[in-house]
């Protein structure tokens, strides 16, 4: 009872009533949502502190910015959707702030835009020696096919493309990344596509700012290649699964390409399946069979492997 009458209290202003609906259409920061509501910055701090304390938001700091959005979980957040859902949709302020939010995200967009053009030529190298994107997508897809997913984990999301194609199975999805520039790119994605179950982390996948056991399937799509130590990532996703939760990882087999690691910094040159399983093994996870995708000359493997449920482990 004291935490509703606590988000009650914190909701009942027309100013918080405007963030709770702007932070339900995604992912904003202080200086977003004072340009939108044409308010002074401590003014918007101040509402965001008390509706964070008060389990209608959640906050995510992100290096020198902090990144707010309806709570995921709890008595705030049930209390905010049903109070998101009474607001009226012809009201002036909210199409006030609509559009100024529109005009926020089409800058996103030209920036993300902007930064993809720069290095398309690299991407598009790159994809023209391996197998077509679209047949890794289907693997992944049909890996999770029949399982309940309520949270994926996207460890290492660069432009949030698993995310894209995992969203229709999943009930929630967190993207994870270090790279400020493919944050950007991931989040213009993910809004354009109107995924708003779907959300990005700044973080490094090494240390993942999650806690234990919070994720039913875990996603590492080509991402070890460029990883120092590929087992602490490993270990860092079995960590983060649930008891029976998936972990998959897309990479490639062993190849000779040293032009991959001169010019795309690729710290390793593709993984044979021994290496892979036994950090699996390590993690305290449960392998089955890969699935090699041969590509011209690079061959895509997808490695999959379950965590050991409580009665299993030994």
């Amino acid at each position: 009872m004291d935490a509703i009458l606590t988000a009650l209290r914190a909701a009942a202003e027309p100013t918080r009533l405007r963030l709770l609906r702007l932070l339900a259409l995604g992912d904003l920061t202080v200086s977003e949502l004072t340009h939108i509501l044409g308010q002074s910055q401590p003014r918007v701090s101040r509402h965001l502190k008390l509706m964070c304390e008060s389990g209608l938001l959640d906050r995510f700091p992100e290096g020198a910015w902090v990144f707010y959005r309806v709570a995921a979980k709890g008595a705030g957040a049930d209390l905010a959707h049903r109070l998101l859902s009474m607001l009226p949709a012809d009201d002036p302020m909210l199409s006030l702030d609509q559009s100024r939010l529109d005009a926020i995200r089409a800058a996103r967009a030209a920036r993300a835009q902007d930064y993809f053009t720069v290095n398309a030529r690299d991407w598009g190298q790159l994809r023209s020696l391996h197998v077509d994107q679209s047949e890794v997508e289907r693997a992944l897809l049909s890996a999770i096919q029949g399982r309940a997913v309520a949270d994926l984990v996207d460890l290492g999301t660069g432009t949030g493309r698993v995310l894209e194609i995992l969203a229709p199975a999943i009930e929630r999805g967190i993207g994870i990344d270090l790279s400020r520039e493919m944050l950007d790119i991931a989040r213009a994605n993910l809004e354009k596509a109107d995924l708003r179950h779907c959300m990005i982390r700044q973080g490094d996948i090494t240390q993942v700012p999650l806690t234990a056991e919070c994720a039913d399937v875990v996603t590492i799509h080509q991402v070890l290649h460029y990883a120092t130590d590929p087992a602490v990532v490993v270990a860092e996703a079995a960590r983060i699964l649930r008891p029976g939760g998936l972990l998959l990882v897309v990479d490639f087999a062993p190849h000779d390409l040293e032009i991959l690691r001169d010019q795309h910094a690729h710290r390793r040159l593709g993984f044979a399946d021994a290496e892979v399983q036994g950090w699996f093994a390590a993690a305290g996870l449960t392998c089955a069979a890969p699935v090699m995708l041969p590509g011209k000359p690079l061959t895509v493997v997808l490695w999959s492997a379950e965590k050991k449920k409580i009665g299993e482990l030994a």
